[in-house]
């Protein structure tokens, strides 16, 4: 399983391991669909709209969601993740997202 890193902070002092399972579980839940605003920004506020995403659906789930969790506890919760960190996860994604539609392709 393919594992990538995510700077999390403009200077690049800090980062995040961001393993394919990660990625998968985002496609999984949708959870970047409809996220970011018309406006493009990522902000703390976009940070805090997907934290209570991901809250709601655990707290309405059937407890089953230990993928979610894992997401939760290695990047969405990490320490480190603000909106910079969060910017560089959905470049990421999309990034991933559209290797997995070639190779699914082919």
């Amino acid at each position: 399983m393919e594992t990538y890193r995510i700077q999390a902070n403009a200077s690049g002092t800090r980062s995040i391991t961001i393993h394919e399972a990660h990625l998968a579980t985002i496609r999984k839940y949708a959870l970047l669909d409809n996220l970011v605003d018309s406006n493009g920004i990522i902000d703390e506020s976009v940070l805090d709209k997907l934290k209570l995403n991901i809250r709601a659906m655990l707290e309405a789930g059937t407890g089953a969601e230990k993928d979610l969790l894992d997401l939760c506890l290695d990047v969405v919760y990490n320490n480190n993740m603000k909106a910079f960190g969060l910017n560089q996860l959905v470049i990421l994604y999309k990034k991933w997202a559209k290797e997995q539609e070639a190779t699914e392709d082919i």
